[in-house]
């Protein structure tokens, strides 16, 4: 959520960012608009009451004397002004949770770093990580690797649940837990993170703070009898453990790290990376989230990146970090860089993490601020980033270590974890 005062006070600021966006711009005048009818009405309220209290004082007073008719009088203009003070609050409530619900769908504004693009075309390459594979075979998709195994099963998973689902087995089965630990022991043990076991369900109120409701309730999975969701990400659980809270500077930045599986409808996304595990209505993922201040943030998400980065590091996968347009980024994001690993089967990178600086933009929503040092209450700065998604990680490996014979070699940071070289 943004600050009021940017509608106050910049807006025409704030529709040139959202223009940037690709955002309709009306929603600025809308809100504009509500909010001065509720300061409107709340100055009407504040004068009305005072009215009231000027004229019980001078009830009092007239009864003191003996004058029953004018305190009559008096009385009878005090219910009246009460009846209005009821009428414009009730208008006023109304007016509040409109405006309310309506700061709710304006996203976040770009940093000044961000490249300005209507789309992905006009995102910004960074980096490069490691060279692709030079094959001297035609090397094989996962989708078709993984089931003549006998390792990977996509007709049986859309036997129990349908389309995006995915089945494996023995030694893919291990990889997927492998990778989890490796990723969680590398962040916990080396990066300084605290590992969170967080709910998979969580309230409508969860899901708000995060930017997920109510503008995409549409791509989450709800159960309707309790009103709870399935998370998307552990970013939801992990950023809401500090709402309604003030932490102190001395313990900022907080660190922290969740594996959990992660459910999404994907809706509107049909027809896109429909074969294999590209796109899953649930996956893997261990997230990353730092809770820190505004200072130091976009530092601090040069860092984040750098967690994740160093995951396909030491899987030795070829990568590339890329920093996103202003039309390309999420919704709750003021600063995004893409992590892409590079995939035999489409001849080309695709994204397995994203890491966001979403500012005070959620903050705000959940009302998590930390008390500065000379005493002074702010809003932290809230991080996110996968660390990094599992199923595309083992579908990285899949590909970019298999041989002629079909196997595939185990990168050596995981040969620990899963006991073996060569799968199967």
């Amino acid at each position: 959520m943004l600050d009021i005062r940017l509608f106050r006070e910049n807006p025409e600021s704030l529709k040139s960012a959202l223009r940037n966006r690709n955002y309709d711009t009306s929603i600025v005048e809308e809100i504009i608009s509500l909010d001065t009818k509720v300061r409107q009405l709340t100055n009407e309220v504040n004068q009305l009451r005072a009215q009231r209290n000027n004229i019980s004082k001078r009830v009092a007073q007239v009864k003191a004397r003996g004058d029953e008719q004018e305190a009559t009088q008096l009385a009878e203009e005090g219910r009246k002004i009460n009846e209005r003070i009821e009428s414009v609050e009730k208008e006023l409530d109304e007016i509040r949770e409109k405006l309310n619900r309506l700061m709710l769908y304006v996203p976040n504004i770009p940093h000044e770093s961000v490249p300005v693009g209507p789309d992905e075309t006009h995102n910004v390459e960074v980096r490069r990580w490691g060279e692709p594979r030079k094959f001297d075979f035609s090397p094989k998709a996962h989708w078709d690797l993984g089931p003549e195994l006998g390792l990977m099963d996509f007709d049986r998973a859309a036997k129990l649940s349908g389309s995006r689902f995915t089945i494996m087995y023995s030694a893919l089965a291990r990889l997927e837990r492998a990778l989890i630990n490796f990723m969680l022991d590398l962040h916990t043990k080396e990066h300084g993170y605290t590992e969170v076991w967080v709910p998979h369900l969580v309230k409508r109120s969860t899901m708000t703070i995060t930017g997920q409701l109510p503008k995409f309730e549409e791509e989450a999975y709800r159960i309707d009898s309790d009103d709870l969701f399935l998370i998307p990400t552990a970013e939801v659980p992990l950023v809401a453990l500090r709402a309604d809270e003030i932490l102190e500077e001395r313990q900022l930045p907080l660190l922290y790290t969740a594996y959990t599986p992660c459910y999404r409808r994907e809706a509107g996304s049909y027809g896109k990376d429909v074969r294999g595990m590209i796109r899953q209505h649930q996956f893997d993922k261990v997230e990353l989230v730092w809770v820190t201040t505004p200072e130091r943030s976009y530092q601090d998400l040069e860092t984040l990146v750098q967690h994740a980065e160093e995951v396909l590091r030491r899987l030795e996968l070829p990568y590339r970090v890329v920093l996103l347009c202003t039309g390309d980024m999420g919704f709750g994001a003021a600063k995004t860089y893409d992590i892409e690993v590079w995939l035999p089967s489409y001849n080309s990178y695709k994204e397995i993490s994203s890491c966001s600086n979403d500012a005070d933009f959620q903050a705000r929503r959940g009302n998590i601020r930390y008390r500065r040092r000379d005493g002074k209450l702010e809003f932290v700065h809230t991080l996110n980033g996968s660390g990094v998604a599992i199923g595309r990680t083992l579908v990285a490996i899949m590909e970019n270590y298999q041989r002629k014979d079909g196997r595939i070699d185990v990168p050596k940071a995981l040969q620990p974890y899963l006991g073996c070289e060569v799968i199967p």
